[in-house]
């Protein structure tokens, strides 16, 4: 379970206050995936890295019972000057899990060929998107985070494999998804919410989230 009580977030712009979250309460039951619509310029990612843990709130608590993924697309953990696969083995190690497994299912999602033994700093944004993505899917999480707003990947036979690999992963696991877009919700999630002026307006399907989200833009 990942819960927010009484979640407050907002940053000073140079002009104004922007309010991310106002408030807000919700909960993520594992077994129900769920998606977040918001505007561009919302907050967006803010909310993604407030669940990873990367940003704090201003005020109210967040609960995590379970074990939330880094989300799409964070490379922080990464260095820069080791190789995809000396990475890998790195923070199998910090997760305690078997470094040869999580360097094969890598080399294997990845597809970067001999640039997976070169270091991650000499890589385009794609590659290390996809390096990105196969490490967070190698690794054992009960609620995974996903951010559109995150660098994407256009190769489309990573696409298909990810995408394959996430969809069998919902039988066991749960998604969280922000996005501007309600199709992009549309393939892994039951429920969903709709972010309007720091506030979270959850609802059980997201037919009913997808009728305000279009009224209000």
């Amino acid at each position: 379970m990942l819960e927010f009580v009484n979640v407050s977030k907002s940053f000073w712009t140079g002009t104004q206050r922007k309010v991310i979250l106002d408030r807000a309460s919700f909960r993520v039951e594992l077994g129900n995936s769920i998606g977040i619509l918001a505007k561009n310029g919302t907050g967006k990612t803010t909310i993604i890295n407030m669940m990873a843990g990367l940003e704090k709130p201003d005020e109210g608590q967040i609960i995590k019972t379970c074990r939330v993924s880094f989300p799409l697309g964070f490379m922080g953990g990464v260095i820069s000057k080791l190789s995809a696969m000396e990475n890998s083995r790195y923070i199998a190690r910090l997760y305690g899990l078997d470094p040869d497994y999580i360097e094969s299912f890598c080399r294997w999602l990845c597809g970067l060929d001999e640039y997976f033994d070169m270091p991650v700093g000499t890589y385009s944004q794609g590659m290390r998107s996809r390096f990105s993505f196969s490490l967070m899917l190698a690794l054992d999480f009960d609620l995974y985070l996903i951010d559109e707003g995150m660098p994407s990947t256009t190769d489309a036979e990573f696409n298909k494999k990810a995408g394959d690999i996430l969809q069998e992963r919902l039988k066991t696991t749960t998604v969280l998804i922000v996005s501007h877009k309600p199709e992009v919700l549309e393939r892994f999630c039951r429920s969903a919410a709709v972010l309007l002026d720091g506030k979270l307006h959850m609802f059980s399907t997201l037919e009913e989230a997808k009728q305000l989200y279009d009224y209000e833009a």
